[in-house]
């Protein structure tokens, strides 16, 4: 299933609308305070439909399934607003990517060991792809 982007639309980078692994979690925050929710929901006494919304999408994905339970209730009957659910899931979506954001913080601090990775990744690559011609020639009996 397609994740909605912070515009509702479907996640593109040609729209715009996406969260990047590069992001900073400032970056994140910024977007994800600012996300399109349900368009019916003007105001917080509002009831609302966490089908048609994008920040439940991204609940679904990356809240425990307790918090995505009670948001299916609580908003339906407008017991809680747009921006505790942005808060909460900004907790758990910043919290998956802690590792990515400290992997990658580690990586562009040692550009050294990054061409190492590339060299090695390259290594292995070439001994498949030379594996694959072979069998390739063979099959076509060249």
């Amino acid at each position: 299933p397609k994740v909605l982007g912070t515009d509702g639309r479907k996640m593109s980078k040609s729209y715009g609308n996406c969260l990047y692994l590069s992001d900073t979690p400032e970056e994140i925050t910024k977007k994800v305070m600012a996300m399109v929710t349900d368009p019916a929901r003007v105001r917080r006494q509002d009831p609302g439909n966490p089908d048609v919304c994008p920040l439940y999408a991204l609940d679904q994905v990356f809240s425990p399934k307790a918090w995505c339970d009670h948001v299916n209730v609580e908003c339906r009957r407008a017991g809680i607003g747009c921006v505790d659910d942005k808060k909460e899931l900004l907790k758990h979506l910043l919290a998956y990517l802690k590792p990515i954001h400290d992997r990658r913080r580690e990586l562009t601090g040692d550009p050294k060991k990054v061409s190492e990775i590339i060299a090695e990744g390259s290594r292995r690559a070439r001994v498949v792809a030379q594996k694959t011609l072979a069998e390739v020639s063979e099959a076509m009996k060249l």
